[in-house]
This record gives structure tokens, C-alpha cells and sequence, in this order.
């Protein structure tokens, strides 16, 4: 394939929330975009924000718990767009909401698979060939601050996205050679359909009222607030560009200052 003109970004779970915000981002900042979802249907509204832009999209249904399915949908990218330049592995779940005892194995390797084992597949669909182009690139994976911070009854989402930083930082070390660049975005609460779930479960969890589960999430903020989507995009976007050339190996908080750490 030809030299691009534009850099190419990929984006999973792109079809709502912090992934689309992401995917619009990247092509606000001059990307071409693949955006990945279950339910391809489900990614026209953000295709169309793309294409607004005046950026080419592709979407392409993936489901990062099935590795024929993610290889697949690292194969029709690179036939549309050749090696890509960014990798921003988003698709993720919340996982179950109770004590750790009360947990289900079943639901406990749901979310490991959806948010730890996701990453690995995503990474690894795009490594080889970005590695034989040698124009280096950028890799990021949405952790979050519970992957540094407790949060009550969540034990299998903490524990996927501490996996994740793990995964980050040595994968970091593997491909710098490279010149890829290998980064973890952890988002605090973030204002949207999942906060609403999220809030609703922790309520329902300890017996408080939603009202009181919101505010402590926003209390443990310098800021009292919470973080929106396109705050966390704007970072993903900082971290694929030059200007953030030396960053790798890190994990970004953007929580609006609840962990500092």
C-alpha cells in the first residue's frame, strides 16, 4: 500500500461514551479512523461525526472476547488502511457490582477476559505489522482509577484494570525499540450511561441512597466534579502525538484529582 497522507487510529467499544468521544477526538486532530463494536449498526451516528470532520471511518464489528473475531478485525483494517499508527483499546465492561464472595466465576472471567485479555488481543492484531513499518506508533489502553484505588464490591474491574498498568508497562519496555510508544489512560467517573449504572449498583450494593453514592464519588474530588468524556479523548490524543514523544510506559490519571498517583 502507498504512503499515507494521514495517520490511521483505531478505536474499540468506539460506539458510545469515552470511545466515541475518542474517536471523534482523533479525527478532529487529522486521523483517519477503524472504530470497532459488537453491533456494527451501533457505530453509525459516530462514523458520521468522522466523516463530518472530513476523515475516512471504517467500522467493523469485533468482539474483543472472541480472538478470531479481533484477528479478523485487524485484518480487514490493514486492508483498507495498511499499518496504523494508533491503537487506543477501549472496549471494556463494568463487571459485576457485589462482595467478592457473592461473585460468580463465571462473572469474574467475564470481566478479566472483556478488559484484561481484550487489551492483549487488540495489541497484539496491530504489533507485527506496525513493527515492520517502522514508522513507529502509539499504543493506549483505558484502564481506570479503580485499577488504583479501591472501590467497594468491584473486585474483579479493580483487579482487571491494575492488569492492565502491568500489561502497559512492560509492553513498554518490549516495543520501545521500536519507537512504539505503550501508555494506560485511567479514567475517573465519567459523566455518562455507565456513571448512571455504576452509581445505581454501588446504591444498591450498600444500602444508600443514589443521591449519596454520586456525591462521594464526586467529594473525593479537589475538583467536585466529575470528568467528561472528551476530557479523557483529549489526553489520548496528547499521548499519540509528538508532543508526547517521551511518554511510555505511564499511567495517565485523569480523574479530576481523586487518585494522585
Amino acid at each position: 500500500m502507498s504512503h499515507r497522507s494521514s495517520p490511521v487510529a483505531v478505536v474499540t467499544g468506539a460506539n458510545r461514551g469515552i470511545g466515541r468521544a475518542i474517536a471523534v477526538a482523533y479525527a478532529e486532530a487529522g486521523y483517519d479512523l477503524a472504530v470497532t463494536a459488537r453491533d456494527p449498526g451501533s457505530l453509525d451516528d459516530v462514523v458520521d461525526q468522522i466523516r463530518g470532520q472530513g476523515r475516512q471511518a471504517l467500522a467493523v464489528a469485533c468482539d474483543v472476547l472472541d480472538e478470531g473475531s479481533v484477528e479478523a478485525m485487524g485484518k480487514t483494517v490493514a486492508e483498507t488502511y495498511g499499518a496504523v499508527h494508533t491503537v487506543v483499546a477501549n472496549a471494556g465492561i463494568a463487571g459485576p457490582t457485589a462482595p467478592l464472595h457473592e461473585i460468580s466465576l463465571q462473572a469474574w472471567r467475564e470481566c478479566m477476559a472483556t478488559d484484561v485479555d481484550g487489551v492483549f488481543l487488540t495489541f497484539r492484531a496491530f504489533l507485527p505489522a506496525m513493527i515492520e513499518a517502522g514508522n513507529g506508533g502509539s499504543l493506549i489502553a483505558i484502564s481506570s482509577m479503580t485499577g488504583k484505588r479501591p472501590l467497594h464490591g468491584r473486585t474483579p474491574y479493580a483487579a482487571a484494570k491494575m492488569a492492565v498498568i502491568g500489561l502497559v508497562r512492560t509492553l513498554a519496555v518490549e516495543v520501545g525499540q521500536h519507537g512504539i510508544r505503550v501508555n494506560a489512560v485511567c479514567p475517573g467517573a465519567t459523566a455518562g450511561p455507565r456513571l448512571v449504572e455504576v452509581v445505581r449498583n454501588q446504591a444498591r450494593t450498600r444500602g444508600i441512597t443514589e443521591e449519596q453514592a454520586r456525591a462521594e464519588f464526586t467529594a473525593s474530588s479537589p475538583l467536585d466534579r466529575f470528568v467528561e468524556p472528551q476530557e479523557v479523548a483529549a489526553t489520548c490524543t496528547f499521548l499519540s502525538s509528538d508532543a508526547a514523544a517521551s511518554i511510555t510506559g505511564e499511567d495517565l490519571n485523569v480523574n479530576a484529582g481523586v487518585a494522585m498517583y
